[in-house]
């Protein structure tokens, strides 16, 4: 087995790089240690790097498509890794899951028709339905124990008050880690089919869960909605191919897809990064034995977390992670006010975080870490973080 060294300091600075490079741009400071964005410090799989030193080699990005190998391919995959048995028809391949999720919106519902959300959650799909002017529901998660629940009688009064015709699911959750039980999605879905929603499950984390939490694809959990499911799948987090830009979404009623497809006409989008392809195939094909070293990395970054914050940051609690490569950060104690607890983040802990407030009203005294960095990243981080913390205990 191939030896990867996640220990490796690369430098992302002076590379267009969102995460490090465009701090000042984004009303942060200069010398904030970035943690907020998903993506990850980490070279992506020898295989990937491999395929594309072979294509750039070629020297041509013309137009580009792919045949029947890819979806074989990505296939597998989903059949190995989670059971689910898919048809080459299904397939809508788009730049990203949240491009997809906004055609589906647009395909599917009317101005002022009702979406639902569950809060907190991945801030885009906020803006995905105001930005389209669609009616944004929210079912508020549980925080009951340092544990988040869904609030089933909630979404169902939701749905039924507000006319709702889409659910957009997110499983598993971003931010707050959770990788729902399948009797969890059945419950849900159970109530999709009884008002007759359509669910646009983001999937995007799927393949980062905790080995004692297994996830489930929701038509695998309820196949009796199967026919009003949307699968959003990619790459990019699994991979670190954010950049290159190829989601794999998955719609098996040939009536929901064609309505979509023609909404991605109306956008004027066309074929996919054609090194963006290359790539997806090259990861789903010969990838898993880097992700099986890079989960076990991020697994360690988590313990190191949990030790860190028990015994030297008390103060800020941990909602314990069943998937994603996230910490959600109860910070209350430190400060329960989202905009002080955001400056304090800023200006005295020198740290770039994802304010709680962000992903849903509610969530003001939480932050969002991301734990795809080096070790030593991270210790930098919490270093700076307890040492701010320690100003306020005196």
């Amino acid at each position: 087995m191939k030896e990867y060294n996640f220990d490796r300091e690369i430098s992302r600075k002076n590379t267009n790089s969102l995460k490090y490079d465009f701090a000042v741009e984004r009303g942060c400071r200069e010398d904030a240690l970035p943690l907020w964005l998903a993506d990850m410090d980490f070279p992506t799989a020898e295989p990937v790097l491999e395929a594309l030193h072979n294509a750039v080699s070629h020297g041509i990005f013309g137009y580009s498509e792919v045949k029947r190998s890819y979806y074989d391919v990505v296939s597998k995959w989903y059949k190995k890794h989670f059971g689910w048995e898919t048809q080459e028809e299904w397939l809508v391949k788009t730049p990203g899951v949240v491009f997809a999720i906004v055609m589906a919106i647009r395909a599917l519902t009317k101005q002022k028709d009702g979406v639902l959300i569950q809060t907190p959650v991945y801030h885009p799909l906020h803006s995905a339905i105001l930005d389209n002017d669609r009616k944004l529901v929210k079912n508020e998660l549980l925080y009951v124990n340092g544990h988040y629940e869904i609030d089933f009688t909630d979404f169902e009064e939701k749905i039924r008050e507000n006319g709702v015709k889409l659910f957009i699911l997110c499983s598993p959750h971003n931010p707050v880690g959770r990788v729902w039980t399948k009797e969890e999605l059945q419950r849900l879905g159970e109530i999709c089919e009884k008002y007759g929603v359509i669910v646009a499950s983001d999937e995007i984390h799927c393949d980062f869960t905790l080995p004692e939490y297994p996830h489930t694809v929701f038509p695998v959990a309820c196949p009796a909605l199967a026919e009003r499911t949307i699968v959003c799948t990619a790459p990019s987090k699994t991979f670190n191919l954010a950049g290159l830009q190829v989601s794999n979404i998955w719609i098996s009623n040939e009536e929901i897809r064609n309505k979509i497809l023609k909404e991605i006409g109306r956008s004027g989008y066309s074929q996919l990064n054609s090194l963006g392809l290359v790539a997806a195939q090259a990861a789903y094909e010969g990838g898993e034995e880097w992700l099986v070293r890079c989960r076990d990395y991020l697994y360690g970054n988590l313990d190191f977390l949990r030790t860190f914050l028990k015994e030297r940051l008390p103060e800020i609690k941990l909602v314990e992670p069943e998937g994603t490569y996230f910490a959600w950060l109860d910070c209350s104690a430190v400060q329960p006010d989202g905009e002080k607890l955001h400056d304090f983040i800023v200006n005295k802990a020198k740290l770039w975080l994802t304010s709680g407030y962000v992903f849903g009203e509610a969530s003001g005294c939480f932050q969002r870490m991301v734990l795809a960095c080096t070790r030593k990243t991270l210790k930098e981080a919490l270093e700076r973080l307890e040492g701010a913390v320690k100003e306020l205990r005196r």
